[in-house]
Parts: structure tokens; C-alpha cells; sequence
């Protein structure tokens, strides 16, 4: 095996090899970091959605106060609020997701599904948690879910969803007996859900780590080529020139001229010292030759 096939050997062993390992750990950071992005984007939207509750309470509420009496407004619930207007924003981003699902809700489109079942349990379960960060696989990939548990903690929300005797007449007209009462003080009956999709940032992130190992991998071949270059011209070149002067000298030729290569590198100095034994070998011979 010749010199330079062995160098490059190494050398490619050694880059795939790390490159391995950076691929795994840039990976795990990749990962996290779109993880990260993501959470960012499902705080965003409960932020949002916190605000325009509280909106809806302060200011929308006190304006339609009148005509409760004789007509209910879901604009004056900030759960509906909040879930309208996102509504809107679904339009442009399917894919993402707000709801304030409740086990038992006034409104049945608010009624919590299987998996959003268990995440208001887990509150129910866990009176200290005041927010949940999960993910789901679904049909378009993975999904990270972030939750904020309701807890009934201002009895005045009991005027409306302990009994139907005790709500406005114009919400049991609209809704009907049958849901969104029962609700107990310090209880857990419902949560905001968030749900956000992960597989855009994974696939941005794996795009950026892709991008990164083949810009990577195209410095480490032009390095590769430059080291090659200069092994030719450094090391392989001048060593076959003195293996070939002294295969010259080891046939008896004499008229072998000395080899003078450049500079005062490790290979000059092997020439020097070659030129020094040929000469000491040429007196030799003299002296030998000499009767």
C-alpha cells in the first residue's frame, strides 16, 4: 500500500468518524432547537388568547351588559371570544390549533376529545401544575401540545354553571339544561390547548443540518485535495527521486548527479544526507581502487 493511499486512508477514516459523531450531536441539538421555536409559537398563541379573554371581560362584557336580559351574546364568554378570533387565524395556518375544552361545557363544540381528556385530568390529578408541554404524533406528524389548566377559582362563575335554576335564562334558553353546569369552586374543569405542528421545525432544522454536513464534507474534500497536492509535490516526488538516484548508485552508475532539492525541510535534509554517503561510498571505492 503506497504512501498516499494510506494517508488518505487515515484521513478519510478520521472525517467520517467525526463526522458521525457531529451528526448525532448537532441532531440532538437540531432537534431541541426546533423543539424550542415551536414552544416559542404555542406561547405566542396562548398569550393571544389570554389577552383577548381578557379583553372580552374588561371591555366587550361591560357593553353588552343591557342586553343579556333578553338575549344571551356569546360575544360577551371569553372563551368564545378568544376561540373567534382564532378562528380567523386558522384560515391561514390550518395546521395550528387553540381550544378551550372543558369535560362538561356549555357550549358542546367546546366538549373535550380523548386526548384532551387525559391532559385536564392530569391537572385535576396535579393541583400544582399550572402548565403542561407535550407532543402527539397525528396524521401530518408530530405535535406539540402546550396547556394551561381552568381552575374555578372566582365564585362569581358560579352564578352561571352551578345549576340552571341559578344561570340567566337567556344562556339555558340558548344552550339548554343540560351542559356546562355542575362546576365546583377550585376545581379543574377544562384547559386551554395550544397545539402546534413540530414537523415544520424538524424539517427546517434537518434541512439546516443537512446543508451544514455537506458544506462540511465539500471543506474537508478540498483539504483533502490540497493535502494531496502537497504530498505529491513535498514528500512523494522528492522520495522517488532520491529511491531512484540511489537505485543509480546501487547499479554502479557514477555519473549520477546529486539531487538539491529546495528549502531546509526534513526531505532536504534526507538529500543532504544522501549526497553525503554517495560521496563517502565514491571514496571508498577510490581508495579501494587505488593499488
Amino acid at each position: 500500500m503506497k504512501l498516499r493511499t494510506k494517508f488518505n486512508l487515515v484521513m478519510v477514516g478520521t472525517f467520517v468518524t467525526g463526522l458521525g459523531v457531529a451528526s448525532v450531536v448537532f441532531h440532538r441539538i437540531a432537534v431541541e432547537e426546533a423543539r424550542r421555536a415551536t414552544f416559542n409559537e404555542a406561547l405566542m398563541i396562548m398569550r393571544n388568547a389570554t389577552a383577548v379573554r381578557g379583553y372580552t371581560s374588561t371591555e366587550i362584557n361591560p357593553l353588552l351588559a343591557d342586553q343579556m336580559t333578553t338575549r344571551f351574546m356569546p360575544h360577551t364568554v371569553p372563551s368564545f371570544a378568544a376561540q373567534t378570533v382564532f378562528r380567523g387565524l386558522r384560515r391561514d395556518y390550518p395546521d395550528y390549533a387553540y381550544k378551550e375544552a372543558a369535560l362538561n361545557p356549555t357550549n358542546p363544540a367546546d366538549r373535550a376529545t380523548d386526548w384532551e381528556t387525559d391532559i385536564i385530568n392530569t391537572f385535576k390529578r396535579d393541583t400544582g401544575l399550572s402548565e403542561l408541554v407535550s407532543q402527539r404524533d397525528s396524521v401530518t406528524g408530530p405535535v406539540l401540545t402546550f396547556a394551561k389548566p381552568f381552575r374555578i377559582t372566582d365564585p362569581g362563575c358560579l352564578s352561571c354553571h352551578s345549576t340552571p335554576a341559578n344561570a340567566p335564562r337567556t344562556m339555558v334558553d340558548l344552550y339548554g339544561p343540560s351542559n356546562g353546569f355542575g362546576w365546583v369552586l377550585n376545581d379543574v374543569i377544562g384547559a386551554q390547548i395550544v397545539s402546534v405542528p413540530l414537523q415544520l421545525a424538524l424539517d427546517r432544522a434537518n434541512n439546516s443540518l443537512t446543508t451544514f454536513l455537506l458544506s462540511l464534507s465539500g471543506v474537508f474534500l478540498l483539504m483533502l485535495i490540497a493535502l494531496n497536492v502537497m504530498l505529491q509535490m513535498l514528500i512523494v516526488r522528492p522520495v522517488r527521486r532520491i529511491a531512484a538516484l540511489a537505485k543509480s548508485v546501487s547499479e554502479g552508475n557514477e555519473n549520477v548527479p546529486e539531487y538539491q532539492p529546495p528549502g531546509n525541510d526534513e526531505i532536504s535534509s534526507l538529500a543532504r544526507s544522501f549526497n553525503l554517503m554517495r560521496r563517502s561510498l565514491d571514496n571508498a571505492m577510490r581508495m579501494l581502487s587505488t593499488p
